[in-house]
């Protein structure tokens, strides 16, 4: 009988998207082919504490996941070669060996190559992007730097620091016109993102995204509509559908990515077969352009006269049933299951 896999499966994180890696997670468990995978569940509370969690995937839903009964403190091992968690339980110590780490983590402290580089200084094989990857994936700056260099347009752009002349501000953007997006540097899930409509928006909207990041963007609006493409792989690359996000107004904020109350996802995007091809080629000359391996997801911008335009990365995107990754792999033949399974071989293939 074949030894099971161990699968360290993270979740949770000291991030305003703590509540989306629970329910990511969720799926993640729900579908991990049981006879191949033995789950390891580590949940990071929001302060940052780690546990060994043992209770049912329901009480992630809930948020009631840490409790004494389910939970035991936990480290992981930096001694390279040991590839374990250390739990720190009331009768002593034991380990777990872990033979793969799975992070649905997203946003900082987890998708921005902080875990990634303490599992990889670890030896233990990370199913998704790298540490390098992971840390351009969520720098919208850098990112769009490097995949500009490969001849995909970029919007316009200006980094903010702190002390940056609000005159210099007002100045870029009567240069790219309003609309324009205000965003912080590394935050996802829209968090701390603005659209602003005039100069008068334009400081309280600055004055958000330093909420979340150390750095801001002012970014150049792209007329007409997302889209989003599913890539899977390390040297080898296959790609989902091409989906379409429609808008009603304004943009696709966090209340839209996770309620769709205004908005709609088209599975395949309503776009000519050339068009998804020239998308989904773009997709994955913007992945090798970032070094990913494993996955991620490509969101990018068509315009009203056909251009592609990249918008950016996401190397951990959600994982529910009804996320967009998983939703353009299924309208490819590939099911939710047959990718995380897929996501594990080719972290497997990098240990």
């Amino acid at each position: 009988m074949m030894k099971k896999i161990n699968v360290g499966i993270f979740f949770g994180g000291c991030s305003p998207e703590y509540s989306v890696s629970l329910s990511s997670a969720s799926g993640v468990i729900l579908n991990l082919d049981r006879e191949k995978y033995n789950p390891v569940l580590i949940g990071i509370s929001q302060k940052g504490e780690w546990f060994h969690y043992t209770g049912p995937v329901d009480r992630l839903l809930s948020d009631t996941w840490q409790n004494a009964a389910d939970c035991v403190p936990a480290v992981l091992s930096p001694n390279r070669g040991e590839n374990c968690l250390i739990l720190l339980g009331a009768d002593g110590i034991s380990r777990i060996p872990l033979d793969i780490a799975f992070p649905v983590l997203h946003g900082g402290n987890g998708e921005d190559g902080t875990l990634q580089g303490l599992l990889e200084l670890s030896g233990i094989p990370v199913a998704g992007c790298g540490t390098l990857a992971s840390a351009l994936g969520m720098d919208k700056d850098r990112a769009h730097r490097l995949v500009g260099l490969e001849g995909v347009r970029v919007p316009m752009h200006l980094v903010l620091e702190p002390d940056t002349p609000m005159e210099a501000m007002e100045s870029f953007a009567e240069r790219i016109g309003y609309p324009l997006f205000v965003k912080p540097v590394k935050a996802g899930s829209s968090y701390g993102v603005t659209k602003v409509a005039c100069k008068e928006q334009l400081a309280p909207a600055v004055a958000l995204a330093f909420k979340y990041d150390i750095q801001a963007l002012l970014e150049e609006n792209i007329p007409g509509f997302e889209v989003g493409c599913a890539v899977l792989g390390n040297r080898e690359l296959v790609t989902g559908e091409v989906d379409e996000i429609e808008l009603s107004g304004g943009f696709f904020d966090f209340t839209e990515k996770y309620t769709l109350k205004t908005s709609a996802i088209h599975v395949p995007a309503r776009i000519t077969p050339a068009k998804a091809a020239e998308i989904k080629e773009k997709a994955k000359c913007i992945y090798r352009a970032l070094g990913c391996t494993g996955f991620a997801r490509v969101d990018m911008f068509l315009t009203p006269d056909g251009e592609v335009v990249f918008n950016e990365i996401n190397t951990i995107p959600g994982f529910t049933e009804h996320s967009r990754y998983p939703g353009m792999m299924k309208a490819a033949g590939h099911s939710f299951r047959e990718v995380i399974s897929r996501i594990l071989e080719l972290g497997l293939e990098t240990a």
